[in-house]
This record gives structure tokens, sequence and C-alpha cells, in this order.
């Protein structure tokens, strides 16, 4: 198992190193905001780490909302929807999690 004592992070708790996530790294970076990861979870972090793929950043939380809008359905892309799996600062917990940068304009 991979701890995330041996991860690198910043003073944030965002991966400093991409290439060091993997699904047992978020489980645990999930259980630190204790959130317990399930199948609706784990389709927001796919989405997110597209998202990243695609444009080299990672989503705020209005670019989030769009973006989950788009690619999965008006029911799942709002903010209220996201903030019931990731909490109040849903776009930067989803990073987070998925192993991606801090988004930009985050407090």
């Amino acid at each position: 198992m991979t701890s995330l004592l041996h991860i690198l992070r910043d003073e944030d708790g965002f991966l400093c190193h991409r290439a060091d996530w993997n699904t047992e790294i978020a489980q645990q970076l999930a259980l630190q905001d204790n959130i317990q990861l399930g199948d609706a979870h784990w389709e927001i972090i796919a989405l997110a780490q597209r998202y990243f793929d695609t444009y080299a950043a990672s989503p705020g939380s209005k670019l989030l909302v769009r973006y989950v809008r788009h690619e999965a359905g008006t029911e799942k892309g709002s903010s209220m929807y996201l903030m019931r799996l990731f909490g109040g600062q849903a776009a930067k917990t989803v990073s987070r999690i998925a192993g991606l940068p801090k988004p930009e304009h985050c407090l």
C-alpha cells in the first residue's frame, strides 16, 4: 500500500508530483476530509483529471460545474451536487483528491 507519508505535498496538501497519484492515495486524501469515495466521487475525479489533461489547468468552481454539466448531465453539473459529494470547496477538494494542482483563484 502506498502511504501519504512518503508523498511530497505542498502546504495545502496538494501533491507536488502528479505521477505520485493513484487510487490508494486518492482514498487517503479523501479520508482526511472525512469523505468515503464511492462511484459518484470517482466519476467527478475522472472528469476533473480529464479537464486537466485537456486544458493543462485544474478547474475552478464555475468551470468544474460547467464541465461536469456538459459531460455528465444537468443533475450532476450543479454546485449543490458537487458540494454534497466534496464539501463547501468542492473544486479545491476534487483537485486535491484527484492529484491535480490547486485551482487558480482558490483560497
